[in-house]
Order: C-alpha cells, then structure tokens, then sequence
C-alpha cells in the first residue's frame, strides 16, 4: 500500500510546484530509488494531460563516469541535455542519492572541467527560468543516505520530509499559498529599498539590493521552500561573514568558512577543513569570487541540519549567501559555472537593517 503523503507530494510538484498544463512537455529527471514518486508524477502529469519523459539516474554511475572520463569525454555534454533544455516546458528533479559522498575522491579540477562543458547550458537554463519560459521543482526522496546523513532513521526522515513539504497536510497546496502570502508581505516592505546590513557575532557586512528584485520562493522551484532572496549588487559587497554551518559542495563538506569582501569580491577565505577545496573551487572562474544571492530562510518547521542543501537553506533564523551564478530574475548579472550556498546562523545577538531601519532580529522579522 502506497504512503498517501507520497500521492500528495505528487500532486503539489504537478500541480503546484510546475502547473503542468495539457500539451506540456514534462521531463523528469530522478534517482533510480525515487521510482514510488516517480510513478505518482508520471499519474498526475498524465491526467494534467501532459506529455511525460523520464530519466532515470544513478550517483554510482556518476562517479564512475567522474572518476574515469579522459578529458575530451568530460568536456563532452550529451546532445539530448541540451535539446532537453532549450525545449522543455517543466522540468522536475527528484534526488535520492545511494551514497551523498560518492563524488568525494574525485579531482577537483576535472569537476571544474566538467562544469565548463555545462557553460551554455547554464546559461540557457538560467536565462528560461529567469523568463519564466521554463517551470521547473527539485525535491527529495526519503532514502537511507539522505537520512543517514540527517542522522535520522528512514522512518524518521520520511516524516521529516512529509512535514517539510506538508505533504502530511490534506491540503499541502493551501499551506504553500499562506507561505507566499506572508512572504509577498516581506518584498513588498523590501521593494525600492538600497542598503543592507547585517551585524552579529557571524557576520559584518553590508551590501546594495539597488535595483534588484527579492524572489519569493514559496515552493515552485524547490520543494519544500521558504525563503526570501535576491542577488546583490555584484561589487557592492563589503565585510565578512563566517558560516557556522558545514558548506557542502558536490559531495564535500567544508566547514567553518570564513570569506572577507572587497568591493564584491572574496579576498581572503579560510576554513577549519577542506580549505584547499574552498580555494579551488573560488577560482573555478571569473565570477565564482562574487556573490550571486543573498537568502533569509522563513521556513520555521525545519528546525534541524540535515547536510542537504535543499532544506539547510531554508532553515528559519539563518541566511545565507551564494558564491558564483546569480538569478537574472532578481536582477543579478554574474555568470558563474558555480552556485554554492552558504550557510549561517542569525538567532543570536544578530540584526539586519534596511536602509537604517531595523528589518530582521535574532532571527525573526520584525518589520
């Protein structure tokens, strides 16, 4: 007997997330393991009367593929990703990786390689989702890894899932439309504003949102949601900001990141760990040195870390910045083949002012 919360995850991604439409060609990419989900997908894209493709994936694979390729195979991208790309109408990622570690022995550089041969489509992808020409969902499996690296049982995780997701909501649609509410409220209060400032024992910095748009991410992009984030002004940023959550980046943890600004651009990093990954990776290109979106998590009900990128950012009372690509729909003109959040708390002795006026408190909002 199917999980009655897995049918309903379904629909809030078809229905939702992607409002899959008669005609539309949905591509959905996902992990061997998601197939119960995949299943449900499949049933609603079909009854939304739209037209489905599937591919189905693997990390094991994937690391074997990065740890083999000769460069040429590694600078080599699939034609059909690229015809997937410029054409598709929904796009819907469904992760459940065998082992969250599996890419990390592989060298650095041939994932910078492997990166650069992925430019383009990058750019395209960015430049539909920003037109809204491309609707597009990323969310989660429950699988062993994932809860084994939330250090939870199987059990456990699903119900932290289903209730991150409000999957175990008979309305999980109604939920989401009151986290858009709430936070529509917030960027209308940000809208024509200049100047932010965030002072606390994790950060002194201060940054430009001139010009540019705070995005409301209230579950059409990633499922589950809650957060508010724009992209910065790229050279406006000044200060520092240490991260006291682990910064995880394709299959490497980093921990107690430290970056100092200079007009936007990282001049000095550090890191307890894996500081040579962090170096590496911040001179992957031109712009993975500047930051591509500033993020407020509002999604209270996720209360813990879990090393998954997807909920961790969302984390009520933290933000979070990203290194390399921004969001054109926000206003953000750096190109990078990177996109790396990070994360960091903001519940203590923390305050963000707008334009002087006090925005955000030990991890609340208050205007």
């Amino acid at each position: 007997m199917s999980d009655i919360r897995l049918n309903r995850l379904a629909n809030v991604l078809v229905n939702y997330s992607t409002r899959v439409k008669a005609g539309d060609w949905v591509h959905v990419n996902a992990n061997w393991q998601s197939v119960p989900l995949v299943k449900e997908v499949v049933t609603y894209i079909l009854r939304a009367g739209g037209n489905p493709s599937v591919t189905l994936e693997s990390s094991d694979l994937n690391e074997v593929f990065m740890a083999q390729a000769g460069e040429a195979q590694l600078r080599w991208m699939p034609p059909l990703d690229m015809h997937m790309i410029k054409d598709v109408n929904a796009w819907i990622i469904i992760e459940a990786p065998e082992n969250t570690r599996a890419m990390s022995n592989v060298d650095p550089t041939r994932q910078q390689i492997r990166n650069q041969a992925y430019a383009k489509w990058t750019e395209i992808y960015t430049k539909r989702s920003a037109l809204r020409e491309l609707r597009w969902v990323m969310t989660n499996y429950p699988c062993q890894a994932l809860a084994q690296d939330a250090e939870m049982s199987l059990a456990d995780y699903e119900n932290f899932v289903y209730q991150a997701t409000f999957a175990d909501q008979v309305d999980p649609v109604q939920y989401w439309r009151n986290m858009h509410d709430e936070q529509e409220r917030l960027i209308s209060w940000l809208a024509g504003k200049k100047t932010i400032t965030i002072r606390g024992p994790q950060a002194d910095v201060t940054l430009s949102i001139a010009g540019r748009k705070f995005i409301n991410s209230d579950g059409d992009q990633n499922m589950p949601s809650g957060e508010i984030f724009t992209s910065p002004v790229e050279e406006s940023i000044n200060g520092w900001v240490s991260f006291n959550y682990p910064a995880i980046y394709q299959g490497k943890s980093v921990e107690g990141v430290r970056l100092e600004f200079e007009n936007g651009r990282v001049v000095k990093a550090s890191a307890e760990n894996n500081e040579e990954f962090l170096l590496s990776t911040l001179d992957i290109d031109e712009g993975s040195r500047f930051v591509g979106e500033l993020g407020i998590g509002t999604n209270y009900g996720i209360s813990r870390f879990t090393k998954n990128i997807l909920y961790d950012e969302k984390i009520g009372g933290t933000f979070h910045l990203a290194l390399g690509n921004g969001f054109g729909e926000a206003g953000g003109l750096n190109g990078s083949s990177i996109h790396w959040d990070l994360i960091t708390d903001a519940t203590k002795e923390t305050e963000m002012h707008v334009d002087g006026e006090l925005f955000y408190k030990d991890g609340k909002f208050v205007a």
